[in-house]
């Protein structure tokens, strides 16, 4: 069982920054792991924020491109979302999320099609204008 716990929400002025954590728990295999950040405001669809791979390689939504930096430390089994330059237009729930990787060829790989099958909390980010 993977377990994802969430911190660093918060509430900021426009243009502030925030970092937020998630920390995994109850699965050897961490490094394994695909990682996603998501966010979902009231009303809304949730969107995918980003990714990180096992190769420690990150992907951004256009909307927080430039801005946003996800990051992954295998040793404390720890997922990070740096936020710099915060809008308004970023206040939502935000959510880890964890999918196990594909195994081929003797490494383990994320791509589009992996099932994010565990979830964290959430933590609430607000930004006035």
């Amino acid at each position: 069982q993977v377990q994802l716990v969430e911190s660093g929400g918060g509430s900021v002025q426009t243009g502030g920054s925030l970092k937020l954590s998630c920390t995994g728990s109850g699965y050897t295999y961490y490094i394994t792991l695909c990682l996603g950040w998501f966010r979902q405001a009231p009303g809304k669809e949730r969107e995918g924020v980003g990714s990180i791979d096992t190769f420690t390689s990150a992907t951004y939504a256009d909307p927080v491109k430039g801005r946003f930096i996800i990051s992954r430390d295998n040793v404390k089994n720890t997922l990070y979302l740096q936020m710099n330059n915060l809008q308004p237009e970023d206040t939502a729930m935000y959510y880890c999320a964890a999918a196990k990787g594909r195994f081929r060829d003797g490494r383990w790989y994320c791509d589009a099609r992996v099932e994010y099958g565990y979830w964290g909390q959430g933590t609430q980010v607000t930004v006035s204008s």
